[in-house]
């Protein structure tokens, strides 16, 4: 069985990163490795399998065959300038490309745009895919507007990014980033993480649905981080606000008519396997991608309490919660299915 990462991260070597992005502080990683910046803000880098000779080393270890890169969620460029914007987004992306024309048996590599330079984002989609081969875009939760207003990436602004990434047939992965920028609350507690990130993927599926995108686009295949948490949580209450408030939601469309849709995904990274079964039957078990989220903190990580890659689905199997066999899918075909891809496409 084939076992295929669909979450993942992966850092450029210090010496990669363009001097601008170091000089503006926009962003920067110690040549020690062991923190990387973003103006004020630092983080430690808590394992070398943010780099690809241990990222590689790592997979082997855990039996994982093939994993899809993300962008770094630093590399969103919220509140960037427009040419800083370009440079950081082309320097994101062609990173990534190199990664999957290197190790094109390993690695499946994501582009990212920035929704609020919106030409300069269908550029830079139709330079992705075309010149670089990169089939995944990825997308903040949210964004920062001209006018300095956080919007949901689901909002009619963006619909014209949705529109090209339609006619490509592209794969879509949305995470959520730069919570506390958002949220007037003291930043401690690591609550924007534990929180409030949950909050954002609930905020942007919430809007994804009202506005009936998986259906108006129907060559996208979206995948939500961190299994949606709080939007398959808070179902129940959605559906009730928009059967109690129909003055609110006019002209929108009913989230029941998109809840399992075939081409809406969630990873598992949602730390339990009671979270998973109820994901399980919110969304149906193909509609279920494994995403380890590593080599964060917060991904299925060895070395963390009683983590390590794959727990939860091992766990929710052999509690009856899964079967193998959806398990096995979970790492394999319905990755397969999101990607829009075949084994044999990295064999």
């Amino acid at each position: 069985m084939m076992r295929i990462n669909g979450h993942g991260h992966i850092l450029p070597e210090p010496s990669q990163i363009p001097n601008f992005m170091k000089k503006k502080k926009l962003f920067s990683i110690d040549e020690d490795k062991k923190f990387m910046r973003q103006g004020e803000w630092s983080r430690p880098i808590n394992s070398s399998g943010f780099f690809i000779k241990e990222k590689i080393e790592w997979m082997n270890k855990y039996n994982i065959n093939h994993a899809v890169m993300l962008c770094l969620s630093q590399l969103y460029c919220n509140g960037w300038e427009k040419k800083d914007c370009e440079d950081g987004i082309r320097f994101q992306n062609d990173f990534n490309a190199s990664v999957q024309h290197d190790y094109p048996d390993k690695f499946t590599c994501g582009f990212v745009v920035q929704p609020l330079y919106i030409d300069q984002a269908l550029k830079e989609i139709d330079r992705c895919v075309n010149e670089l081969g990169l089939k995944i875009l990825c997308l903040p939760t949210h964004f920062l507007n001209a006018d300095g207003e956080w919007l949901s990436t689901a909002e009619l602004d963006v619909d014209p990014i949705f529109e090209l990434a339609n006619e490509y047939g592209l794969a879509i992965q949305i995470h959520p980033y730069d919570g506390e920028k958002m949220i007037a609350l003291k930043n401690q507690y690591w609550r924007f993480h534990l929180v409030w990130m949950m909050a954002q993927c609930a905020d942007t599926l919430h809007v994804f649905t009202l506005r009936d995108l998986p259906n108006k686009y129907p060559s996208l295949r979206t995948s939500f981080a961190h299994g949606g948490m709080l939007g398959i949580a808070n179902y129940g209450r959605r559906i009730q606000g928009f059967d109690g408030r129909p003055d609110i939601f006019e002209k929108l469309q009913d989230p029941r008519n998109t809840l399992g849709h075939r081409n809406l995904y969630f990873d598992t990274l949602v730390h339990d396997s009671h979270t998973l079964d109820l994901l399980k039957k919110r969304v149906g078990v193909n509609q279920i991608i494994m995403g380890l989220d590593d080599p964060f903190p917060l991904g299925e990580i060895e070395g963390v309490g009683t983590s390590y890659p794959g727990r939860v689905l091992d766990y929710a199997i052999e509690t009856g919660i899964l079967s193998e066999k959806e398990g096995d899918n979970i790492w394999c075909k319905n990755v397969l299915d999101w990607l829009g891809m075949k084994k044999e496409d990295f064999i």
